[in-house]
């Protein structure tokens, strides 16, 4: 009897010191069955194992739970096989959402994908993939580097080349069959091949290009469920077993041509499915071909070509003209030109010098580069990226839900009414064989394939010519709001603005700018990194620091207590700016950001600073209005600025010097009138409104913070985007509608034609295999879509 000996590795939150990390194990070691328990508090996990045959996953998570901390879920995406219809990958869904340690269960027909959220130490990916083969289908852990992926790409591609050659064997043995009926409206009469060869001709067709159709039914039916399989399968088998019956009776007048041609035809839809659905997939494979599977490294006293993969951070990587960026970093040394237009959308080369960062993925130019290493691996930007298109793609758009309900119940319904078909016409009169065919038509023209494919087809190809622009939708969600957007609340700094000031003028005492860029070397802020920028040598950084948002920052200089910040905050204090304040107000009018500076109590000057419009901010604002969108300003910055910059723009509503908690107000405030609103914003204080937002639209260049809080994230600081990404968004929203209409309205009508005996099989199976076509094809003309910048 094999021995179970389990050693499990469960992430860990919730710890806060060594005394956490030191308890837990205690805890654990208590756990029955545990034979040793580890924790460790920087990797935050915990190993655990097991004596040998203890079944103890269940205990360990609810000891870690109750001794106050998380196991939070992780994710794994298996890759499916054997899926034929959008019953198929319902019923996948329901036996991983019922597996045990599944928090969420997700399955894209189009991609093959289930994206699976699960509790480590409840589950783990092998008996996912356990749960998903006993359901029927296969399941294996999908690649996630490019050479995982290539691997995973051969293997499907030597399965296409099989599943090739085996329809057109099926051709080729078709064809003598139907050809007597294509030629009877020449010939003036039908002629027949003799009965003996026409069952010859369609007996490897039934069994051997049948054949998946039976094993796809065979595992469902023993999963108590019912497919796309079924139906082809029954409908088939129905008419191939009438003709071999009429035949041994001595008949002349057969339904071979009806088997053998429904099989056919629907293995040549299911193959330009196949090629149709590859495509839609086409933006993620190109994201993936960005990422280089060497680096230059410098070790020692040279240069070492090694795998991305053993690059560490910190270590210094050479790039040469012409290359591809191996990781995201920092150029030390060199200067050169990026070509970023494959993962941004940018065109025109980017500039780079010594202190720039840099994203792997980009194309170096004629320069050569050192850079030190600040990402690989699931750190770096493209693989964020493309985790994120790759989420979106699994994700389900909240119209799928209704598609969910009715393929559910689709397949047993199709069935019923082939039941009461083929009982109706019996009892109409019409003969036995009559009443099969007929039947059987009612079962090879019904199509869930067309309905599972609707929504998903169009959001994976949506979402990929949206990443090919530098547009990232985080999921579906995102994706169905965005398209009914109505007001968008701009922040000004770093989104309508460069977010890159500079001084313009000081007022004050004299050192007053270096005191007050020591104090903001704490601080993220555009203005705060201005300041130090303006000082051009390095100075000392504060003592103390706290961060007062919408405000400013105290901080401690030279033993000095310093404010730095806002007239509010000025105000706030009681400081008497009047000295000062005839001149700041002068350039405020003229569009500048005064930022003030006090110690104990006494104003100790002011820093003008000023932040240019970005190029094509005005166009971004002409071409929301054009569609139908109400641009608004919301700043913390000074009033006099805010309308400088809204009247430049064409922006009729403006509300300036809000605090964080104002630009929540503000956006409630949009959105209580019932209008879908969203936000656009890069900065940490931007988050609160960012998430209060039905959607919110992060600049790339902005924080995390930012940028976790939305659903969209530009990549590149681009105004012009945020119109792109509402325009690309309807656009996806309308072939989800288009595709839902045809895939109902196709069912809708074919089915009943079927039932009154207008339709043959042949001509059934034909309609049904190209209705799937027709719906991944509608989808992906959406690939033809280009952003206007």
């Amino acid at each position: 009897m094999a021995v179970y000996t389990p050693t499990l590795k469960i992430p860990v939150r919730g710890m806060t010191c060594a005394s956490c990390s030191t308890r837990l194990e205690r805890v654990l070691a208590r756990v029955d069955g545990v034979e040793q328990a580890t924790v460790d508090l920087t990797l935050e996990r915990a190993t655990v194992t097991a004596l040998p045959n203890a079944f103890l996953e269940g205990r360990v998570v609810e000891a870690i739970r109750g001794a106050g901390f998380e196991v939070p879920p992780a994710s794994v995406r298996l890759r499916l096989g054997g899926m034929t219809c959008a019953s198929c990958a319902t019923r996948i869904e329901k036996v991983l959402r019922r597996a045990a340690g599944v928090v969420s269960a997700n399955v894209n027909l189009a991609s093959e994908i289930a994206a699976v959220a699960y509790t480590p130490g409840l589950t783990e990916p092998s008996r996912l993939i356990r749960v998903v083969e006993d359901a029927g289908y296969t399941a294996v852990v999908a690649p996630t580097d490019e050479e995982d992926r290539a691997a995973q790409e051969a293997i499907e591609a030597a399965r296409q080349r099989r599943e090739l050659a085996v329809l057109l064997g099926a051709v080729a043995l078709t064809l003598p069959l139907v050809a007597p009926m294509l030629a009877a409206p020449f010939l003036g009469r039908m002629p027949m091949l003799p009965g003996w060869l026409q069952l010859l001709l369609a007996a490897p067709v039934q069994v051997v290009a049948g054949a998946r159709f039976y094993r796809g039914a065979l595992g469902a039916l023993r999963a108590f469920s019912a497919n796309m399989d079924v139906l082809v399968a029954l409908g088939t088998s129905a008419a191939f077993g009438l003709s071999a019956v009429l035949l041994a009776l001595g008949h002349h007048h057969l339904y071979f041509e009806s088997s053998a041609s429904v099989i056919t035809l629907v293995l040549l839809g299911k193959t330009l499915e196949a090629r149709a659905r590859r495509s839609t997939t086409a933006a993620i494979r190109a994201l993936v071909r960005l990422q280089p599977r060497t680096a230059r490294v410098v070790r020692g006293e040279g240069e070492l070509e090694v795998p991305v993969e053993t690059v560490g951070v910190g270590e210094t990587v050479v790039i040469r003209p012409g290359e591809r960026v191996p990781v995201d970093g920092t150029v030390t040394q060199g200067e050169s030109e990026l070509d970023t237009s494959m993962l941004t959308g940018e065109s025109a080369p980017v500039p780079c010098k010594p202190g720039d960062a840099v994203v792997g993925g980009v194309v170096n130019g004629s320069g050569l580069l050192r850079v030190e290493v600040g990402a690989v691996g699931e750190d770096a930007r493209l693989a964020q990226i493309i985790a994120l298109v790759e989420t979106a793609a699994a994700t389900k758009a909240p119209v799928q839900r209704l598609v969910d309900r009715v393929s559910a119940v689709f397949v047993p319904v199709v069935m019923g009414l082939a039941a009461v078909t083929f009982v109706g016409w019996l009892l109409a009169g019409a003969g036995l064989v009559t009443a099969t065919i007929t039947a059987v038509s009612v079962l090879v023209i019904a199509c869930p394939c067309a309905l599972g494919l609707a929504t998903p087809a169009a959001l994976m190809v949506g979402t990929g010519a949206a990443a090919k622009a530098g547009i990232l939708i985080r999921d579906a969600e995102a994706l169905e709001v965005a398209h009914a957007v109505q007001v968008v609340v701009f922040d000004k700094t770093g989104t309508l603005t460069e977010g890159r000031p500079e001084v313009a003028e000081v007022l004050g005492e004299p050192g007053l700018l270096a005191r007050v860029a020591s104090a903001q070397q704490g601080s993220e802020h555009p203005l705060g990194r201005a300041i130090v920028r303006a000082v051009g040598k390095e100075v000392p950084g504060p003592e103390s620091f706290r961060a007062l948002p919408g405000r400013g920052l105290e901080a401690v200089v030279g033993g000095q207590q310093l404010a730095v910040g806002s007239a509010r905050l000025m105000d706030e204090r009681g400081v008497d700016r009047s000295e000062y304040a005839a001149r700041a107000a002068e350039l405020e009018a003229s569009g500048a950001t005064v930022v003030w500076a006090s110690s104990e109590g006494r104003c100790l000057g002011a820093i003008a600073l000023q932040d240019r419009v970005r190029d094509g901010a005005r166009g971004a604002i002409e071409r929301l209005k054009a569609l139908g969108v109400e641009p608004v300003l919301l700043t913390g910055d000074n009033r006099a600025a805010a309308e400088r910059v809204g009247g430049a723009l064409g922006i009729g509503r403006v509300v300036a010097e809000v605090l964080p908690e104002d630009k929540v107000a503000e956006v409630e405030h949009q959105r209580a009138g019932g209008r879908t609103v969203a936000m656009v914003g890069d900065g940490v204080n931007d988050g609160p409104a960012l998430a209060a937002a039905d959607v919110g639209f992060a600049m790339g260049s902005g924080s995390d913070v930012a940028m976790e809080a939305a659903g969209v994230t530009l990549v590149r600081p681009a105004p012009e985007l945020v119109a792109d990404a509402i325009d690309v968004a309807r656009r996806t929203h309308a072939k989800i509608r288009q595709n839902l209409f045809w895939a109902f309205a196709y069912n809708v009508v074919g089915i009943p034609l079927a039932m009154a005996g207008v339709l043959t099989p042949a001509l059934a199976g034909g309609a049904m295999a190209m209705s799937s076509v027709s719906v991944v094809s509608n989808a992906l003309l959406l690939g033809r879509w280009k952003a206007s910048t």
